[in-house]
């Protein structure tokens, strides 16, 4: 039996590209760095699957350059707003996707960012590295109480309720909001549902943990940020195009909110000269909400068997439904 040919985007730990090596014929991108688009188009010619991460756009050019003979879109991430699921549904090409495995590692980072904006961590680190730490000042540095706040999510789905599970033992009110109403997860984690102009009103920290679509694109605009609290802190390890930056960075400098903590940004990288990055009340990091060895080494595996699967004529242990 000839093997499939699959295109691979970025260099893999062992564990999954070795599978790939021995069964099919990989046009393999062996580099930490994203695949030039033009090699991509040029290798996906007549190739059986893809297995791309985030910064590749998997849309009618690519799927036009491939042909017919693609089988199977396998994506390293839990989001696929870069695929263009229409396009996929069109040619009957399945789309595979790593969901549930980095819910916890995800959620303990938006702990951490928030803890780190609250508290401004940053800049006291800054303080000491600089030799500007002060003497003892009893108004210096001085951040915000998480224990007793109120907590607003938007979005209460498997990262969004593991972060409420883990602010538990901070004696929060947590509120969440979303297009619908999630009685069961909300009793688990001690949520209450909230319309979002509630939820704006009344938190202390507006977490965000939904998908980016048509409808959460800059759902976070000036008009948005003008609702919150002067003293509200504002966290997203969601989808970097969830926010208009340009909104964000005038109500931080307004002082419309007080703080913001990003994990994600739209473009990434930010570029260093971005405003945002200017300001000591936003603490920046560069989309690491499932760097952990053992969540990044699971989703690659797990994105290896999608791939092969599909192309093997299997159905996809985590198959996207595209209907």
């Amino acid at each position: 039996m000839s093997k499939s040919t699959v295109v691979v985007t970025r260099q893999l730990p062992q564990a999954a590209i070795e599978p790939i090596l021995e069964r099919c014929n990989a046009r393999y991108w062996d580099s930490e760095e994203p695949i030039v688009r033009s090699t991509l188009l040029e290798w996906v010619e007549g190739a059986d699957g893809l297995y791309c991460l985030l910064t590749e756009t998997v849309d009618d050019e690519l799927l036009d350059a491939a042909g017919p003979s693609l089988r199977v879109v396998a994506t390293m991430s839990v989001g696929y707003d870069h695929v263009d699921v229409a396009a996929l549904r069109k040619r009957e090409i399945l789309l595979g996707n790593t969901p549930g495995v980095l819910t916890e590692t995800t959620a303990e980072l938006a702990l951490a960012l928030l803890l780190a904006t609250a508290r401004r961590l940053p800049e006291g680190t800054h303080a000491v590295q600089s030799g500007t730490w002060p003497s003892w000042r009893p108004m210096w540095l001085t951040g915000r109480d998480i224990h007793g706040s109120t907590v607003g999510l938007v979005g209460l789905g498997r990262i969004g309720a593991a972060f409420a599970r883990m602010l538990g033992g901070f004696g929060c009110r947590i509120l969440y909001t979303g297009p619908r109403e999630k009685p069961e997860a909300a009793r688990e984690v001690g949520a209450t549902f909230a319309p979002i102009d509630t939820l704006l009103q009344e938190s202390d920290y507006v977490a965000v943990h939904c998908p980016l679509n048509d409808q959460t694109r800059s759902l976070f605009s000036g008009e948005a940020f003008r609702k919150m609290k002067p003293t509200a802190v504002f966290i997203n390890t969601s989808r970097g195009g969830v926010v208009d930056q340009e909104a964000l960075y005038d109500a931080l400098v307004q002082g419309e909110i007080a703080a913001a903590g990003l994990d994600v940004t739209d473009p990434e990288p930010l570029p260093a000269d971005h405003p945002l990055v200017s300001l000591d009340n936003c603490v920046i990091l560069p989309h690491i909400g499932s760097a952990t060895i053992a969540t990044r080494t699971k989703m690659a595996v797990m994105t290896t068997e999608n791939l092969l699967a599909g192309v093997e004529g299997r159905p996809l242990p985590n198959s996207v439904d595209l209907s």
